[in-house]
């Protein structure tokens, strides 16, 4: 890499249940713990949740905020495994990524929203000379076809059975 250093690349698998869902996006300043908190209390009556925020200056330590003390600390080593100033993790139980993503997209910080999911999720993070960096997520299973009738049919009901459509 002509006149600079080399960047090494690290994938870091999230850890969390088969029944936690998860948030992970991009965001900058000092209340973004606070102001994750209260989107998440304004989102669903009754979701448990942990977030932990990355500072980038100043301390650059991990904040976190939540009404769950296992998804907090949760919350807190994944991002400190990951390690990346201004990322945010958001592991909650008792909703859907679809029931509050839009209230964390409108948190006036919220620079990112990387994934919203149930699924396995590794971060791939850069790490330079100034600091790690978020460059991308695998999110759940590598695609193994293209939707057939069948499938597209098993897709309608699914959605009208949870309810998402008459």
């Amino acid at each position: 890499m002509a006149g600079g250093d080399a960047t090494e690349i690290e994938t870091v698998p999230i850890e969390k249940g088969d029944d936690v869902q998860l948030v992970i996006g991009h965001a900058g300043f000092i209340k973004t713990a606070e102001d994750l908190y209260e989107a998440m209390m304004n989102s669903v009556p009754g979701v448990k949740f942990g977030l932990a925020f990355a500072e980038a200056s100043g301390p650059c330590l991990v904040r976190s905020e939540g009404n769950s003390q296992d998804l907090v600390r949760l919350a807190e080593k994944n991002m400190a495994r990951i390690g990346a100033g201004h990322t945010f993790i958001i592991l909650f139980k008792g909703a859907y990524p679809i029931n509050l993503v839009s209230t964390i997209r409108d948190v006036c910080e919220v620079a990112r929203v990387y994934c919203a999911t149930a699924n396995p999720v590794e971060v791939l993070v850069a790490k330079t000379k100034l600091g790690r960096a978020v460059i991308g997520i695998v999110d759940g299973s590598a695609t193994k076809g293209v939707e057939k009738e069948k499938d597209r049919a098993e897709r309608k009901k699914f959605l009208r059975d949870m309810g998402y459509k008459l």
